[in-house]
């Protein structure tokens, strides 16, 4: 099965249903359907060929979702980029993988001119508005996606890919500051897809509020699982304004909330929270950082009709594993067992297996694991190793658990220094890199540390050079211009030395 054709079954199954509700309107499975069409058929007649890359540079938006649904169509592979991402970034991420197309938003004009004038191998841009500027470069054909969605060419286009085709490359930061992308197939999507929504029982009647980015992994899957039930799907841009979203969910009906852990925690500062009528609520999901055992317990009493989940994912292969909720009394710390059509073990530092409690490194095998990191086979050597049986290659997540004797899991900590902050992956490299771009900075340190909101909160650990009178507020809007809003460093404290190992390198351990 390929990811577009959970949007088609659906169509064909419930023609008249609603698929998606945007700020712009409300859209059935036929509508988004024919609409993926003519962007398919738009790319297709711009010589976009089988396994070419699109960049998506939008916000939560119908012009996205029909967006991915157009490339899929079209054989091509899309990537979703953060529309908070910098023109630095950018033109990394499009040179990177090499992309022939770029969708975006007319609004985003003078910050994408540089990265599309920057990357070669685009050929066509797409960008929303009646009649868009154009981008300055003469070389690349440049069109109105407005348009496009107007258009007559409805039908569906030949079927050019197969399931080991890749669907999506996803970007995700790495130790070594460059974004790594993260290589996966139509099959390692549907079956996570099909994982997922078999434990969390989703099913037509289901109404799936995403308040999440869909350059978000957790986001995006939103949308796909509830487009393969033929479920309704209600898109936000954020979480920004909180009783907003809760009367959508009190007006709509909603079924399901998938949150992280800030969320929670503004969700919980909410007072009159148990004063509205959310008995429909049927799930709230939790991923990226683990909900503290605080949150759950304080949730399960302000939503006492709603079942929580409590999961643990990384993007090289979605999701791992969820916590049954009748085990939250049980084992409120576990991030429970391996999803369906899984297995996770873990090993200890030679890859062999280890006993109940003993701490290791967490293995996962299945059809949901990552093809591997876009040109990078070195990165993929260290992730995807040979697995127990012949030709099969398994993911070591680089992330140390502990598994008791029934199966359950408990992280215990990374092995790597990736900061998880707000549900976003963080790579300290590329925030010391920004910080160094500052003339007074002579050295730099960044760690996550502990923060009941965000999860883990970024600090920022900085020596400057002698008589600088540089200031906090100064690092933190020079690091606001240059990274995305997730990356910037909550806390900067200012030092005279960093410690560092005999080698000289700078040593983190100790610094919090």
């Amino acid at each position: 099965m390929l990811v577009n054709q959970f949007l088609e079954q659906s169509a064909r199954r419930h023609p008249d249903k609603v698929a998606l509700v945007t700020k712009e309107g409300r859209f059935s499975y036929r509508e988004i359907d024919e609409m993926a069409n003519k962007v398919a058929n738009a790319l297709i007649a711009d010589r976009l060929e089988k396994g070419d890359r699109v960049a998506i540079f939008m916000d939560n938006s119908l012009e996205a979702v029909v967006g991915i649904f157009g490339v899929l169509k079209a054989g091509g592979i899309f990537l979703l980029i953060n529309p908070t991402t910098k023109a630095e970034k950018l033109t990394y991420v499009l040179n990177n993988c090499r992309a022939s197309a770029f969708i975006s938003v007319q609004s985003k004009l003078n910050m994408i001119t540089e990265a599309c004038n920057n990357t070669p191998s685009l050929r066509n841009i797409y960008l929303t508005g009646e009649r868009p500027q154009v981008v300055s470069d003469l070389h690349k054909k440049n069109f109105s996606f407005t348009e496009i969605l107007r258009g007559s060419d409805g039908h569906k286009p030949p079927t050019r890919t197969i399931d080991v085709d890749l669907a999506t490359i996803i970007y995700t930061s790495g130790s070594t500051g460059n974004p790594k992308g993260v290589m996966m197939a139509h099959f390692n999507m549907v079956s996570a897809a099909n994982s997922i929504s078999t434990y969390l029982e989703n099913t037509p009647d289901d109404i799936i509020i995403n308040v999440l980015p869909i350059s978000f992994d957790y986001g995006l899957y939103q949308i796909l699982m509830g487009f393969k039930v033929g479920a309704t799907v209600i898109l936000e841009r954020s979480f920004l304004y909180p009783y907003k979203v809760i009367d959508t969910i009190i007006k709509e009906k909603v079924t399901g909330f998938p949150i992280v852990p800030t969320i929670s925690a503004i969700l919980l500062q909410m007072d009159d929270l148990k004063k509205h009528n959310l008995e429909h609520l049927r799930y709230i999901s939790n991923t990226a950082a683990a909900l503290p055992v605080a949150h759950i317990q304080k949730l399960r009493e302000s939503f006492p009709q709603t079942t929580v989940y409590s999961m643990y994912g990384l993007t090289e292969c979605k999701r791992v594993s969820y916590l049954p909720p009748d085990q939250l009394d049980i084992r409120p710390t576990s991030v429970g067992k391996g999803m369906p059509n899984e297995e996770v073990y873990i090993v200890d530092e030679d890859g062999n297996r280890v006993g109940p409690d003993v701490i290791g490194e967490l293995v996962v095998r299945g059809s949901n694991v990552m093809r591997g990191y876009w040109e990078m086979p070195e990165e993929t050597a260290k992730r995807l190793r040979p697995g127990p049986y012949p030709g099969e290659m398994v993911l070591y997540t680089g992330d140390l658990f502990r598994m008791d004797e029934e199966g359950y899991l408990y992280f215990v900590a990374r092995k790597d220094d990736i900061i998880k902050s707000r549900g976003e992956k963080v790579s300290p490299k590329e925030i010391e890199n920004i910080l160094y771009e500052i003339d007074e900075v002579v050295e730099a340190a960044v760690v996550g540390v502990e923060d009941a909101v965000l999860g883990q909160a970024i600090k920022a650990f900085v020596v400057l050079k002698d008589g600088s009178e540089l200031k906090e507020k100064e690092i933190i809007r020079f690091c606001s211009q240059h990274l995305e809003d997730f990356m910037v460093p909550k806390y900067i404290e200012f030092k005279n030395e960093l410690p560092k190992t005999d080698t000289g390198k700078i040593k983190k351990t100790g610094l919090s």
